[in-house]
């Protein structure tokens, strides 16, 4: 929380002020009290005293002075709110690589399961397009509040080939920074890869240009070290080659574009990170004042301190 015109804040030091001047008043009413009937007399005197509720609607109002002050503080909160105009591309790596079984039931089914559940559970007006690549971009859909042909993008997704990264990483910017040409709509890239990029471009130049345009790239580097998948080898015998992720190299992506990293080694730890990422590119923080919110809270602070002063006492002090 911030403060607009923080400076009346400084009000909040007449607070001891005040419940100092209190304190001193009711301990000169206790000493009258004492003149006028000694200790050992008052519970004949007066056997009914009021005990705490007689500081009860001070306490009270003494609150109600420091939510007050700090209503005229004019608080604002940062929120979170619906980005209506936002767009997302995802960009799936779907090389050979894709094949290991370290995650169940296999890497490749479970970024379709995990993607297909983003699409489905992102805000309906959220604008949702895709590229899937391997050695080469092998498909692209563009950002559209329809998703029938997202889906069935993600359904056709088969491992093979080599990892071009960078070629995949160049053609999402694209369609997004065609998209901001005419509506300057905000947007975001997920890109989803399990291995070294070893096509085409190098991806971090285009991270950089991704920090130029503000269009964050939010990295998941999928698998484990344990990964392997089975290749021909040059013999034509089957060869077991390890497959790791590049978590690295995903990780500098997106530190330079501005958007976060996530190495994920599960399949419901990849659903659960499409699911925070929706949230995160679907919405924009926003500053918004709440002065109302604590205004309102000392008025009804004052009625309440009232209410119990009147209730208890039948008078307002």
């Amino acid at each position: 929380m911030s403060f607009q015109a923080p400076w009346f804040l400084l009000l909040l030091l007449a607070v001891p002020l005040v419940v100092g001047a209190y304190v001193l008043i009711d301990r000169r009413r206790r000493a009258a009290t004492a003149r006028f009937a000694s200790p050992q007399l008052l519970p004949s005197v007066a056997p009914l005293r009021p005990g705490f509720r007689r500081h009860a609607p001070m306490v009270v109002y003494a609150v109600a002075l420091i939510v007050a002050t700090i209503a005229l503080a004019r608080p604002e909160a940062t929120v979170a709110v619906p980005e209506e105009r936002a767009a997302v591309v995802l960009v799936t790596d779907i090389s050979g690589s894709m094949e290991a079984r370290d995650v169940e039931p296999s890497r490749m089914e479970a970024v379709r399961g995990a993607a297909l559940g983003f699409v489905d559970r992102a805000p309906a007006r959220l604008r949702v397009g895709a590229v899937s690549f391997n050695h080469a971009v092998q498909a692209v859909e563009p950002p559209r509040a329809e998703r029938e042909d997202v889906r069935a993008l993600l359904a056709r997704l088969r491992p093979s080939g080599g990892t071009a990264t960078g070629k995949a990483l160049g053609a999402g910017l694209a369609m997004l920074e065609r998209g901001r040409r005419r509506d300057r709509a905000p947007g975001a890239v997920i890109l989803l890869s399990d291995g070294r990029s070893t096509h085409g471009r190098d991806p971090l130049p285009l991270a950089r240009r991704a920090a130029r345009l503000r269009i964050p790239v939010y990295t998941v580097a999928l698998g484990t070290d344990r990964g392997t998948i089975q290749v021909e080898g040059r013999t034509g015998e089957s060869v077991t080659r390890r497959v790791p992720p590049d978590a690295e190299t995903m990780r500098r992506i997106a530190t330079l574009s501005g958007g976060r990293t996530f190495s994920v080694a599960a399949g419901d730890e990849l659903a659960t990170v499409y699911e925070r990422l929706g949230s995160r590119v679907a919405t924009r923080e926003e500053r918004r004042q709440i002065t109302a919110a604590f205004a309102g809270g000392a008025a009804a602070l004052l009625l309440l301190g009232g209410a119990l002063s009147l209730g208890w006492f039948g008078r307002i002090p």
